[in-house]
């Protein structure tokens, strides 16, 4: 399972540098990740590993003020 950027996210770039396995982007990133957000940050959920292995609990939650950052359905 990976965890995704909802649309409520706000840029604000907390997420990013927090990620162990760098899955997380910024919107326009140019890294040619089709399908992905435009708009806001983004996390591939193919390099997300929800942390395990790294830390307790996912990073990029953790550090999101808008709580943006949230478990795929």
């Amino acid at each position: 399972m990976a965890l995704m950027i909802t649309d409520d996210c706000i840029n604000c770039g907390a997420c990013e540098p927090e990620c162990p396995t760098n899955a997380i982007f910024e919107a326009g990133d140019g890294e040619g990740n089709k399908g992905f957000s435009d708009e806001f940050f983004y996390i591939v959920p193919e390099t997300c590993v929800e942390c395990v292995g790294h830390h307790d609990e996912p990073q990029c939650a953790s550090v999101c003020p808008v709580d943006a950052c949230v478990p795929t359905e």
